[in-house]
């Protein structure tokens, strides 16, 4: 095993999560996936605001766990589910969540992110 860097959000790296205080809904296929008010904008870097839905507000049986797994230096180990549409069609690794994420992130523990490309995230 690899020791993995971990690091801390700076001035030249800031990382920023807050409530996002409105309505957040995501659709994958035209379904729709989650619904919540509850949901957290992260803000890092020059990279754009992501939407962390709480995962008791995703429909149940939507979500199915994945193989995946990635590294983020500044939030930890991440894993990923598929969707798994009203049809049955199933949209591979189109959501990401780090269950036990670095201090600095700490608040999305228990939520979850959809990847743009696969999903239709609405803030309204």
């Amino acid at each position: 095993m690899t020791d993995r860097p971990v690091l801390q959000p700076s001035a030249s790296h800031p990382i920023t999560v807050e409530p996002t205080g409105r309505r957040v809904t995501v659709r994958v296929g035209g379904d729709l996936v989650a619904d919540t008010d509850d949901a957290l904008t992260l803000k890092e870097a020059a990279y754009p605001p992501v939407q962390y839905i709480p995962q008791r507000d995703v429909v149940a049986g939507r979500l199915a766990p994945s193989d995946t797994e990635t590294y983020c230096p500044y939030k930890g180990q991440a894993g990923y589910y598929d969707v798994v549409t009203g049809a049955g069609e199933r949209v591979s690794d189109a959501v990401w969540t780090y269950p036990d994420p670095y201090p600095a992130v700490a608040p999305i523990a228990g939520h979850v992110a959809f990847y743009p490309d696969k999903a239709d995230v609405t803030i309204a």
